[in-house]
């Protein structure tokens, strides 16, 4: 946390964390938003994944990604990286998966909704986290429940970050697509 603070930064939440779930993090616009996320989620006392393709998983970063939480996911697979993360959500008692709904930090026409139909195939909540720039605050103020209705949900998750203040706003779209 002294991390963040010394740069400005704080990190809260004001929900209790789920002993599983999607992390939905948007903005995603910038390198800067791993070291930031990965940082204030560690402040407040948490520790998530996130996707990395396998190939990166060699010696001796294999070492690095996996201390960090990285879950190496194999492309050539015949199973989706969907039903691969839901594989991985039935074999642990607690799992927290990060992902950003962009897939890119360039403008993106519309969301990728892996995040989505991974917490419906899992079965798991859905925490809604944003880091705002403007504010220099990462928060934690929802979780949400997937209904089954991917456009509906859509739509209420993207309403949550609608006032937030990514690194580089044009490149942050809330396309209802």
């Amino acid at each position: 946390m002294w991390i963040l603070n010394l740069a400005g930064w704080k990190a809260y939440t004001t929900v209790a964390e789920p002993p599983k779930s999607v992390i939905c993090v948007a903005p995603h616009t910038s390198n800067w938003d791993f070291p930031i996320g990965e940082l204030s989620y560690l402040a407040l006392g948490r520790k998530a994944s996130f996707l990395i393709k396998k190939s990166w998983f060699f010696f001796p970063l294999n070492y690095f990604f996996k201390a960090l939480g990285g879950v190496p996911v194999d492309r050539n697979k015949r199973t989706s990286v969907t039903q691969q993360m839901a594989e991985e959500f039935e074999k642990r008692e607690h799992f927290h998966l990060a992902i950003t709904p962009e897939g890119t930090r360039s403008l993106a026409d519309k969301w990728k909704m892996g995040f989505y139909h991974i917490a419906v195939l899992a079965n798991v909540p859905i925490q809604l986290a944003y880091i705002d720039y403007g504010k220099k605050e990462l928060a934690i103020k929802e979780i949400f429940y997937p209904s089954g209705d991917e456009v509906a949900d859509l739509a209420k998750i993207q309403e949550y970050y609608k006032n937030v203040t990514a690194k580089f706003p044009e490149k942050f779209s809330l396309s209802k697509e």
